[in-house]
């Protein structure tokens, strides 16, 4: 069984406030491991730079409130660090006001001394919870083909690899194996696409290293991965975020045009590389009404 935690906050009788702690792997199940312990970093607070395995945190909507769908959140950072306070858990509790539940996934870095191949520990991570959540489904009261996968940033490129990989990284064996590792859909925020002449170099090299070769960079510029199987997808962005250049959302929804991948696009004047549950323009802020109509739409086929 996996190792779950529950943190319940109680006043007056009555529960506010629930969130659930869970492991993503059972013990001796973590593949791409050297056996190292290593302890948690956190930079400061709101951003993690090292962890030992790992974990989602369930935010869940009242019974009588939640819908079938549920989204994991995959937190950005440039693959140095985890945002996982305002590039996670803000955006899961808005989404639970939609009715919808949320995971916010701490993945391992691929900055980790532990990793034997630190390209694929990630992936990995996303592609457990995945499964863990589907084989979980009935137990937190959602359908387990309506799972979702959203990245912000960094977070977004890893959510957009999960979304266009069809290898099975995990190597867990028996009933694990009817599980796919294949969203049913996508949500990528200001997102990191391309390592290559439009790459955030700072999520390239802390990925790939800083010598990657030219083919390695080619595979994992996520345009280059899109197929007609590639998930429904929704990209949002803005035009002046000098961090994640726009042009990294427009090549990825270009590929997805060329495969016939349904999805939609949308590209503020305003909002940097700050897309998230409070934005300065009230322009910018509409991405949030667009992407709770999309997951409406969705979540009626």
């Amino acid at each position: 069984m996996k190792n779950f935690t529950f943190i319940l906050i109680i006043f007056l009788g009555i529960q506010i406030s629930a969130q659930q702690k869970i492991t993503v792997w059972q013990k001796g199940e973590m593949p791409n491991s050297k056996g190292l312990k290593l302890n948690i970093i956190e930079e400061k607070e709101g951003r993690i730079t090292q962890i030992q395995e790992a974990e989602l945190f369930a935010f869940l909507p009242a019974k009588e409130e939640r819908k079938p769908m549920a989204i994991i959140i995959i937190p950005g950072g440039g693959y140095k660090h985890l945002t996982y306070d305002l590039g996670g858990y803000s955006y899961a509790k808005w989404f639970n006001t939609l009715g919808i539940s949320a995971f916010v996934l701490n993945y391992r870095l691929p900055t980790s001394p532990d990793l034997k191949q630190r390209e694929i520990g990630p992936l990995q991570d996303i592609q457990a919870a995945i499964k863990l959540i589907r084989k979980n489904a009935a137990q937190y009261g959602i359908s387990s083909d309506q799972i979702g996968v959203l990245g912000t940033s960094a977070g977004g490129h890893l959510a957009a690899m999960v979304s266009n990989t069809s290898t099975d990284y995990t190597e867990l064996k028996g009933n694990w194996e009817n599980y796919s590792t294949i969203p049913n859909f996508t949500i990528l925020v200001s997102p990191v696409i391309d390592l290559g002449k439009f790459a955030h170099k700072g999520s390239r090299d802390n990925l790939l290293g800083e010598n990657a070769s030219a083919e390695k960079i080619k595979e994992y510029s996520m345009q280059n991965r899109v197929t007609e199987k590639t998930p429904p997808t929704i990209l949002f962005h803005a035009q002046n975020d000098n961090a994640v250049p726009v042009i990294n959302s427009n090549l990825y929804y270009e590929a997805m045009i060329k495969n016939k991948v349904k999805g939609a696009m949308f590209i503020f004047p305003e909002g940097e590389h700050n897309i998230g549950i409070t934005n300065k323009s009230e322009l910018t802020d509409n991405w949030k009404k667009l992407c709770a109509d999309w997951l409406k739409n969705m979540g009626n086929k």
